[in-house]
């Protein structure tokens, strides 16, 4: 008898096993490649995992992204009207989970997808140290500063690989790409000219008036972080489920 109920109770947990090893989580949605509707699933799919790209999804390795940190950025202006170095360190990006999807093309032969993204808002709060010449007028500041970045357009590229793996075939990102354009910025940098508030005003409306200057060298960075964001966090689930559960036929 007890043999016969340590056989049940082997059977009970080899069957718990394989269910929790195959069973998707109920935040990932199932997309079948046949379906007429595949790519609104897979927008479907992809706006019901914004709140845990914010939060992060400890169980799978995937830290929050919100805020998303820069340890530092070394932006140089050169010459011209605006010839500037700035140092920026303990950077703090919010907003990059907050996006809506205008557009998907996803090409299943190739592998690849294209994604056009809305992002609101990105709120950029960083230390920085500039010194430079504006104007020919000699600019120095060390301080906080503050970027707030809207109405931004961005095309997101991936490009897979299919490997395998224990008699499954996985999807790999080997590239993930972001382009970004940027609607307006306003931007503010505290403690210009050790503090003094006339001459701080007056170049931070300089900056503003010449905001496209500035986000066009913060732009890569932002383009290069958020797409390392998405990268990982596609891998993280690509990796541990094959293809034939996420988009069977």
């Amino acid at each position: 008898m007890m043999r016969v109920i340590k056989v049940v109770s082997l059977n009970i947990l080899l069957s718990a096993l394989v269910l929790g090893k195959t069973q998707l989580p109920t935040f990932l949605k199932i997309c079948h490649k046949s379906d007429t509707h595949f790519k609104q699933c897979l927008i479907d799919s992809i706006e019901a995992l914004k709140p845990l790209m914010s939060k992060g999804i400890p169980e799978f390795g995937i830290p929050k992204c919100e805020p998303l940190r820069i340890a530092e950025v070394q932006v140089d202006l050169g010459n011209g009207p605006v010839s500037v170095k700035s140092n920026y360190r303990d950077i703090k990006v919010y907003g990059p989970s907050d996006f809506s999807i205008k557009n998907i093309k996803v090409d299943l032969d190739k592998d690849r997808l294209k994604i056009k993204l809305y992002i609101p808002r990105l709120e950029v709060n960083t230390n920085y140290t500039m010194n430079g010449k504006i104007l020919m007028m000699p600019v120095t500041g060390t301080g906080l500063s503050f970027g707030n970045y809207t109405n931004i357009d961005a095309t997101m590229s991936m490009a897979a690989k299919k490997i395998k793996r224990d008699g499954e075939v996985f999807y790999n990102i080997q590239e993930c790409y972001i382009d970004f354009n940027i609607g307006h910025a306003k931007l503010r940098f505290e403690n210009m000219f050790n503090g003094n508030t006339e001459l701080g005003d007056a170049i931070n409306l300089f900056l503003n008036d010449n905001w496209k200057t500035v986000a066009s060298e913060i732009k890569p960075v932002l383009e290069e972080k958020i797409a390392e964001i998405f990268k990982k966090f596609a891998n993280k689930i690509f990796h541990k489920y094959p293809i034939s559960m996420l988009f069977p036929e």
